[in-house]
């Protein structure tokens, strides 16, 4: 048994899927609590073509972001626990730290391998495990006197060495920082930057029956994902998470290295308003250490169930699979062109699936399986007519036999319902956001490399969520995640356990990403069909000029017009650049190229 394999086996009853830790855009599902269409499919009941299959996978055929999805199929079953269920309590015992751990502490171990992505280690001289804005003060200056290179640590999810790199000498670890509270005095809901998305969207929804539209993996971290702008299940119907951010407290340095914590919001003016606006997009590492996030729908009023997006009751969902036995080049051509036609058609708010999440897994050949989840909010008067309508659709294109499900989940439960991801596993992941979907040569590319390679591919994988919806609605500069207009974002990913593969498992994804984009120098540049990549799925290959031979630099790919402005917050806010990373805002007069 490989090392991945050991650290993650577990006995249960698996539906015939990928793997994956972090679940696809649509909700989880949960067909414990089926209508009669669903159970007569987990019965086993024909419906047309599809009908539900179970059956044992073993950890080899399962692909990295199809984890968490496995409980809701199979009964609720969780691995490694959930969330707290904590709720914010006026009578908290005193802060933890500050805690200052070195090398030689047993305690140190445990902080400096939490990163998830098994490739990167660090080795920082010190961690500031810390509790409070305070202790983050008092850190960021004394590394900023050692002229010493900070790193952030919320969720440990980042897919590059930006925290685990061995030139970070101080490590702050905001993981104890978890509370989830609402300011009745500014009208705010308050989340400090450790706390993970499962945490936020349990105590948010359990306390006053609100949301953020976020992502799909509740063990990430806020301080994270919120970063780079932050997308999910329900941002077609209420955009970014940052469309909801109403202010940041963040930790900043002058150029003497006195540290400071800063309020910014959406309603400052001046440079204090230009901070708020790189937090809402501009990725992490950048700036300074962000503390606390507050959020607040801009022109909502009200009490405190009136200041945050309401989140379906339940949600109906479908659930379609396509084994890669029955599909030759031509049927997988044709549910590619049926998928990109039939979301380019629906990618409007006005459109009946104006709200509709939806994403795509193609997995490799090895591991069998090529699926698509959509979901709807349950209470929608047509939502099961829909979502049979969408389904018939592909079906009928690809025109080879399927496996279907549908089901009713609790929304709660379908957020929080999945297993956590240990970490761990050595990975790579490119993104590309396009504004059309593959075209028959890029489908063409997909089909050959996914067909390419054997049995230690069977955790590799392409991802594609749905966008648009309200994503859309807002102007590209209102944040600064500007990729506003973007129909997909699409994932390309190699998981492997052993270092040997390593070599192997990168070229297999880099291939497929630079045959992907061939036509543009290997990167996804900026054009009718590209809208860029997305700043929360670093790739540092973009800053290679082996790798990115376009010319364009890998800051208008992640930042398009935005980058200019984003570096002059950058020389305001940290004129030392204690803060930086390899795809890290620079200051004005350093500007990036393809080779840096």
């Amino acid at each position: 048994m490989t090392s991945l394999s050991a650290s993650l086996t577990v006995s249960i009853r698996l539906s015939n899927r990928p793997f994956r830790p972090c679940p696809p855009p649509s909700y989880q599902r949960d067909s414990t609590v089926p209508p009669a269409s669903a159970r007569r499919l987990a019965a086993g009941e024909a419906t047309g073509r599809g009908r539900q299959e179970r059956t044992v996978l073993p950890l080899a055929r399962l692909t990295r972001r199809r984890l968490l999805e496995l409980p809701a199929l199979t009964g609720g079953a969780v691995l490694l626990g959930g969330p707290a269920a904590s709720a914010p309590d006026a009578r908290r015992p005193e802060t933890l730290g500050p805690v200052v751990l070195e090398p030689d502490d047993p305690r140190y171990t445990e902080l400096t391998t939490r990163g998830y992505n098994g490739r990167f280690t660090g080795s920082p001289d010190r961690v500031h495990l810390v509790g409070s804005a305070e202790q983050v003060v008092r850190a960021v200056e004394e590394a900023a006197r050692d002229r010493a290179r900070v790193a952030v640590r919320s969720g440990g999810h980042c897919f590059e060495n930006f925290v685990d790199d061995p030139a970070v000498r101080v490590l702050v670890d905001v993981s104890e920082m978890t509370a989830v509270t609402y300011d009745p005095k500014r009208r705010v809901f308050v989340v400090e930057a450790g706390a993970t998305l499962g945490r936020v969207y349990r105590t948010l929804y359990l306390g006053w029956g609100v949301t953020l539209p976020g992502g799909g993996c509740p063990a990430v971290g806020v301080g994270g994902h919120v970063a780079g702008g932050g997308y999910g299940a329900l941002s077609r119907r209420y955009g970014l998470v940052v469309d909801h951010l109403h202010g940041v407290e963040v930790v900043v340095t002058d150029p003497s290295g006195r540290a400071r914590l800063v309020t910014a919001t959406r309603e400052s003016t001046g440079a204090e308003r230009e901070l708020w606006w790189a937090h809402t997009g501009g990725g992490g590492g950048n700036f300074g250490v962000v503390t606390r996030y507050l959020f607040r729908t801009p022109g909502a009023t009200g009490g405190p169930g009136e200041l945050l997006p309401r989140p379906p009751g339940a949600v109906r969902s479908t659930s379609l699979s396509w084994q890669w036995r029955d599909l030759d080049r031509p049927a997988f051509t044709r549910l590619l062109r049926a998928h990109g036609d039939w979301h380019r058609r629906h990618a409007g708010s006005g459109s009946p699936y104006g709200e509709m999440s939806s994403g795509l897994t193609l997995g490799h050949r090895a591991n069998g399986t090529i699926t698509v989840d959509a979901a709807l909010d349950a209470a929608h008067p047509h939502a099961q007519r829909l979502l049979d309508a969408f389904a018939a659709g592909l079906t009928a294109a690809a025109g080879v036999p399927h496996t279907a499900s549908s089901a009713t989940t609790p929304w709660l439960k379908s957020v929080l319902g999945g297993v956590q991801w240990p970490g761990g596993a050595r990975f790579k992941s490119t993104s590309t956001l396009l504004r059309e979907p593959w075209d028959d040569r890029q489908t063409g590319v997909l089909h050959d490399h996914l067909n390419r390679g054997g049995p230690e591919f069977a955790t590799a994988a392409v991802y594609l969520t749905f966008l648009g919806g309200r994503i859309a609605a807002v102007p590209p500069d209102a944040t600064a995640m500007p990729h506003r207009d973007a129909l997909f974002s699409a994932v390309h990913e190699a998981l492997w356990g052993e270092e040997e593969q390593t070599e192997r498992q990168l070229a297999w994804v880099r291939n497929l990403y630079a045959d992907l984009h061939a036509d543009t120098g290997g990167v996804p540049v900026p054009n009718e069909a590209n809208s860029g990549a997305y700043v929360n799925y670093p790739d540092t290959d973009l800053a290679d000029p082996l790798r990115n031979t376009s010319g364009v630099p890998w800051s208008t790919l992640y930042h398009r017009d935005g980058y200019a402005r984003l570096s002059r917050v950058k020389e305001r806010w940290d004129p030392l650049d204690l803060f930086h990373h390899a795809l890290s805002v620079r200051p004005p007069g350093a500007e990036p190229s393809s080779s840096s």
